[in-house]
């Protein structure tokens, strides 16, 4: 007899989608082999490098070590869900304009982290910036550019709040 896949009920990027899952499925499998959204990318499988960071309820997680059954109901917001329709997020803009990416494999999870700092904190200091993006790893070395992003992103979003 042929065993049914449990149905969980996942929000993402702000859309209800219901996935076959076992409860105990990493959350980032779900996403990149279910629903098809890869940007988040699987480095070491042990939330260390952050590579798999999407956001749950604002807040930067660890997909790789998230079980989908923890999660259902909650909002995650992947790096395809960071961007407001057709405009990009003022990080995406400056990761492009600071030329951040070299191999870009671990980009969508520093830009989540980063994203979640500025939600936080939006004028970050070098010492705020270094502090939140501790857990991500880039084995290119960007991090210079990457903390000249953020600034740059920051001082953008200030400058669009301002204008409004």
């Amino acid at each position: 007899m042929e065993q049914l896949m449990p149905q969980v009920n996942l929000n993402v990027n702000g859309s209800d989608e219901q996935v076959d899952a076992p409860d105990d499925m990493p959350l980032l499998w779900a996403l990149r082999d279910l629903m098809g959204l890869t940007g988040s990318k699987y480095g070491c499988g042990i939330g260390q490098c952050g590579a798999c960071t999407v956001h749950l309820n604002g807040a930067p997680v660890r997909s790789c070590l998230l079980p989908v059954g923890q999660v259902a109901g909650q909002a995650i917001t992947t790096i395809e869900g960071l961007a407001d329709g057709g405009s990009l997020h003022a990080l995406q803009e400056a990761w492009i304009e600071k030329d951040v990416a070299q191999c870009g494999y671990c980009q969508s999870g520093q830009i989540m982290s980063a994203a979640a700092l500025l939600q936080s904190n939006p004028e970050p200091t070098d010492e705020d910036i270094d502090a939140a993006m501790a857990g991500n790893y880039c084995r290119c070395g960007t991090y210079i550019r990457i903390r000249d992003a953020i600034h740059a992103a920051a001082m953008s979003i200030e400058v669009a709040g301002a204008a409004k």
